[in-house]
């Protein structure tokens, strides 16, 4: 269902310059076919009384999961808007100034590490400015979305972001024309590819974070429902899955069971093979009765009794309230006189303290409520950015609220996951 907001155009233009990103839905389910060979060995005869020949030893075949797979596409670096083997906006800076509420400031310092133990596999969201219904695979905006976002995490795996042909900004505010039901296929189709790609000719048997928000989160529950959630193999390589701004439905006041039915939502920060979920809403403006996020069921698709929208604070997995550290874009509204940006040199700014975590349920809907800790009697912020409309909550910073408490929480996983080899 293509959603219409009052004034879309003129909402769509002030998203776009001021970087926030949309969020979108799920489409009709769908997938590609695989190209699985048998292994086969052969044997080297040798003649009586003659010695073998020396040869060198054989590369070792990746070890895969899912068998050999190929794809015209993700073989080429070319379509991946990041990807290990090429320099692109994933290695670039992302260091965080961190600004106290006594105004000392503490840098923390963030790039890529060459030798990761595990692998990242991030869906950003709605973000492409393609005047088509379905974006191309020449990476634009995406790139930016993704420093944002997820290139963070390449101080902690290597990160794999296939570009795919996502619903664009102009598409989802009926800007322009397109068959819905096959315009929402594509980009599935395009994320089960490069997934399968990943797994027969990269992963090599290495542990694997999900990563996306908002359309990304869409597909990515589509991936792991239908291909990831029912195969034990795939199941064994995640280490976490991160979904923000979409919706993953559990059993009310349950852990597993709903959209997925192994794969519980993570309630300690020492648990591997779990999710991580929420859609952010202030506790001064709490959902409305058509908000887009916090129920159960999926834009477009009917509730189901006994279910609930999955919410996970990063800041307190067990439940209850916590301090979530973020990490913003460094602009001008981090200080309330912009006197402190001399001495902030980090394309990152988060505010220690400011921001309050609980995941919440209110009249039907379950999300993260997060309360704003200002105090006027200093400079740093005494709000945050991020708003769109009461429908969308803090949608447009979904991740950026709790980044570091996220980074936090993975790390603890990634040493789960390896303990438990």
């Amino acid at each position: 269902m293509l959603l219409y907001l009052g004034g879309m155009k003129r909402i769509v233009s002030a998203l776009i310059v001021s970087g926030f990103v949309i969020a979108s839905c799920g489409g009709d389910d769908s997938s590609t076919t695989d190209s699985n060979v048998s292994e086969s060995s052969t044997a080297i005869s040798e003649a009586p009384g003659t010695e073998a020949p020396t040869t060198e030893p054989a590369p070792a075949e990746p070890i895969s999961v899912i068998g050999e797979y190929s794809s015209e596409t993700y073989s080429d670096p070319a379509h991946w808007t990041c990807h290990p083997d090429t320099e692109d906006t994933c290695d670039d800076d992302t260091s965080v100034t961190l600004v106290n509420a006594d105004g000392t400031t503490e840098v923390l310092p963030f790039g890529p590490v060459a030798d990761a133990p595990v692998d990242c596999f991030y869906l950003y969201p709605t973000s492409s400015e393609d005047q088509t219904f379905n974006s191309d695979l020449n990476a634009g905006r995406e790139r930016e979305v993704a420093f944002e976002q997820a290139a963070r995490l390449s101080s902690v795996c290597r990160m794999y972001a296939p570009t795919y042909r996502s619903v664009t900004l102009a598409a989802l505010f009926g800007l322009v024309e397109g068959d819905r039901s096959t315009g929402w296929m594509i980009p599935y189709d395009d994320v089960v590819d490069a997934w399968k790609y990943y797994l027969a000719n990269e992963n090599n048997g290495r542990g694997v974070i999900l990563l996306g928000h908002s359309q990304g989160t869409g597909q990515l529950i589509r991936l792991l429902e239908n291909e990831i959630d029912p195969d034990p193999a795939q199941r064994d390589l995640i280490v976490s899955a991160i979904l923000l701004g979409g919706s993953l439905a559990v059993p009310t006041g349950e852990a597993v069971g709903g959209t997925l039915t192994n794969i519980p939502l993570c309630t300690s920060a020492d648990q591997a093979g779990c999710v991580m979920t929420y859609a952010t809403f202030r506790s001064t403006a709490t959902p409305p009765a058509n908000s887009y996020f916090g129920r159960a069921a999926r834009m477009g698709e009917p509730e189901v009794a006994g279910q609930e929208a999955g919410c996970t604070n990063p800041a307190a997995l067990g439940g209850g309230k916590g301090d979530l550290i973020s990490a913003f874009r460094t602009a001008e509204w981090a200080y309330t006189d912009g006197s402190g940006l001399t001495q902030i040199s980090t394309p990152f700014v988060g505010f220690p303290g400011l921001l309050t975590g609980e995941c919440m349920s209110r009249d039907g809907f379950h999300y993260l409520e997060v309360t704003v800790n200002g105090d006027p009697s200093d400079a740093r912020a005494d709000d945050i950015r991020g708003d769109l409309s009461p429908e969308w909550g803090l949608h447009a910073v979904d991740w950026e609220v709790a980044a570091l408490s996220i980074l936090d929480v993975v790390d603890s996983q990634i040493a789960a996951w390896l303990g438990a080899r």
